[in-house]
């Protein structure tokens, strides 16, 4: 554990005494400023239609008018700067020749794989916790579903985790660190848009494409639906992601 953790407080300081981190949380930031204010003005107008009516301002719902749109935005952000997160993690030590002193060190190959992925999680969620900010006026001026809001964030987490999983493997692939943020999104765009695919499937296939989709297990948890299917798919993508980056980089030092 101290190896692991070695490792990572030296990614978490490279990425923050670079800008990748900064560029990073601060688009991500301000395109989730963005969805959530044009949420928020959204419901705003349709509340005061529907205060003319009582029975339709009953209805009238924060979590799904505001919450739900805006993690399913948040979740395709996070399909976008993923990417740009996980492409240094071995490319750039493949590329400058520091991989070979990795390989060479006391330190595990599962021990480096982990401390990097865990420096990514940090990144993560320094990210979703940054903008839990502004659920503060929410909650000053409406009246939300904490717990709902809660199995959002849980889910946006699970599913940048497996982003994560799935980054560092085509980081390992190769020292061209373009070339694995684009790998690494168009993996995560073919995973996503499988539910879509679902549509025009039967029997098996639909039930297959659906579970192996990102959307479809998000989707139930944006909804407050905790089910464990879902944390097992998004753990076993990450766990799978890890693996597979394991073998890359083992069979590599034993060469």
């Amino acid at each position: 554990m101290k190896n692991i953790w070695y490792v990572a407080k030296k990614e978490i300081k490279t990425y923050f005494t670079s800008p990748i981190a900064y560029v990073v949380i601060a688009v991500f930031l301000v395109l989730v400023g963005f969805f959530f204010y044009s949420a928020i003005w959204w419901f705003n107008s349709q509340s005061i239609q529907m205060s003319q009516n009582p029975y339709y301002y009953q209805q009238a719902n924060i979590n799904q008018m505001v919450y739900a749109p805006l993690f399913h935005n948040m979740s395709i952000i996070l399909l976008l700067v993923i990417p740009l997160l996980t492409m240094r993690l071995f490319s750039e030590e493949k590329k400058i020749g520091t991989d070979e002193l990795l390989y060479t060190s006391p330190i595990s190959v599962g021990q480096i794989i982990l401390g990097k992925y865990l420096a990514a999680l940090v990144v993560l969620a320094s990210m979703l916790l940054l903008t839990g900010l502004l659920s503060v006026f929410t909650f000053a001026f409406g009246n939300p579903e904490l717990p709902q809001i809660l199995n959002g964030y849980l889910g946006l987490f699970l599913m940048g985790a497996a982003f994560i999983g799935v980054g560092i493997f085509f980081s390992s692939l190769t020292e061209n660190q373009i070339v694995s943020a684009v790998l690494t999104f168009g993996a995560l765009l073919l995973f996503w848009i499988l539910n879509w695919a679902s549509y025009s499937a039967s029997g098996m296939w639909k039930g297959v494409l659906d579970y192996l989709s990102f959307f479809q297990h998000f989707d139930d948890l944006t909804r407050g639906i905790l089910d464990t299917s879902d944390l097992v798919y998004y753990l076993s993508f990450a766990f799978f992601g890890l693996f597979l980056t394991h073998s890359v980089l083992q069979s590599r030092r034993w060469r």
